[in-house]
């Protein structure tokens, strides 16, 4: 018998992902909020325009709102931050790539 005795055996678990219902929506804006429980994302546009007063203004209008849990917060913070580092070495490494001329 091989292994470390008090192991867990790994169970390898499917996942089946279902985007039959998802509607997908652009955002160039957030909104962030929490409770002691729950943060809760409102994602919309910021469209700017011109105010009663004649001023510019701009209007933000919540087009979806996503409710999580701390941990689910958690584990979004972790992935978009991992997105982002790929996201500006590949940007970084493609600037690079160009020769400039000076």
């Amino acid at each position: 018998m091989s292994g470390t005795p008090n192991q867990p055996q790994q169970q390898q678990v499917a996942i089946r992902i279902d985007e039959s219902k998802m509607v997908t929506t652009y955002a160039n804006t957030i909104r962030t909020t929490n409770t002691q429980d729950e943060v809760v994302l409102d994602f919309g546009l910021n469209v700017p325009m011109q105010g009663p007063d004649g001023q510019p203004a701009m209007h933000f209008g919540i087009g979806s709102r996503v409710v999580l849990n701390w941990n689910g917060a958690k584990r979004l913070a972790v992935s978009l931050s991992e997105l982002v580092r790929r996201y500006e070495q590949a940007v970084n490494e493609s600037q690079n790539a160009i020769p400039r001329i000076q």
